[in-house]
């Protein structure tokens, strides 16, 4: 089994190297001496949720609080394009699911989307606390699968706000829009997009990879138009109708694996290429 992972925050290991002893405090902190009862000389993993890994050693335990002392420290590389679920809101939780695999699965952004059929709704003056909802669910999907980055969930998105975001943005985000009745497959979809950007020829990379989930209902025609209108293309994953819960993540591992995600070189741990 591998160490347990506690996250710190952003720049708590910017000026920390190997042999240093941080002290592991507050929630995390009781969590780990109080809780899990963790004892000197048991491995534990920290990250700073933005990067940067280190492998630590406890020296001390006691009073809610560990002393680290730093074996080894991990600068994770930036692979690109950032992949982003676009993510329609769903009822009986579907989203929120659908939001912890794809955490699990390795996401980079999470974008909450109030399609037109969707049946669940972020009522007005509420929209903070469900937010607050999708933050904590990705905060903890990725602690519990030791991801040393946590993933962004940006602000809902109507249709048209969401239009304009990837309108701005322009050639650096490629959208695919999942839909059943497409016979285009994500791998010729994807493709499409790079063969769009040059960037066989000119070495220009999308910065971000956005995958469409529609809700319940399924995405518009109006709102398929619209999209594609934007440049987005439009794929089928197999020859079954999955749930907004499930079409998310399974587009996210199938782009992990067209992308070499995850070809491991078992010398480094790390992707033997990036997209």
């Amino acid at each position: 089994m591998t160490a347990p992972l506690f996250h710190l925050e952003p720049g708590a290991l910017d000026h920390i190297g190997v042999a240093d002893v941080i002290t592991l405090a507050g929630s995390e902190g009781h969590h780990a001496a109080t809780v899990m009862r963790l004892q000197p000389g048991e491995p534990v993993l920290l990250s700073d949720t933005v990067g940067l890994r280190a492998q630590g050693r406890v020296r001390s335990a006691g009073d809610g609080q560990l002393e680290v002392e730093i074996l080894s420290l991990l600068q994770e590389p930036r692979l690109l394009p950032r992949l982003v679920l676009v993510q329609a809101l769903a009822k009986d939780r579907r989203d929120l699911q659908g939001v912890e695999s794809a955490t699990e699965l390795g996401v980079d952004a999470v974008i909450p989307w109030q399609a037109e059929r969707s049946v669940a709704r972020w009522k007005a003056g509420r929209e903070a606390k469900k937010h607050a909802e999708w933050v904590a669910m990705v905060r903890t999907a990725a602690k519990q699968t030791r991801r040393t980055t946590i993933p962004e969930v940006r602000p809902l998105h109507s249709t048209s706000g969401y239009l304009q975001a990837i309108k701005a943005a322009g050639a650096e985000v490629g959208v695919v829009v999942l839909h059943e009745t497409d016979e285009t497959s994500l791998a010729q979809a994807i493709a499409a997009l790079q063969a769009g950007t040059g960037q066989e020829s000119s070495g220009h990379q999308l910065q971000e990879l956005h995958l469409v989930v529609g809700p319940e209902g399924g995405i518009s025609d109006r709102e398929i138009e619209l999209l594609t209108g934007a440049g987005a293309q439009i794929a089928r994953l197999g020859p079954t109708v999955l749930r907004s819960s499930t079409a998310g993540p399974a587009a996210l591992a199938a782009a992990q694996l067209l992308l070499g995600r995850w070809d491991w070189d078992t010398g480094t741990g790390h992707p033997e290429q990036t997209a």
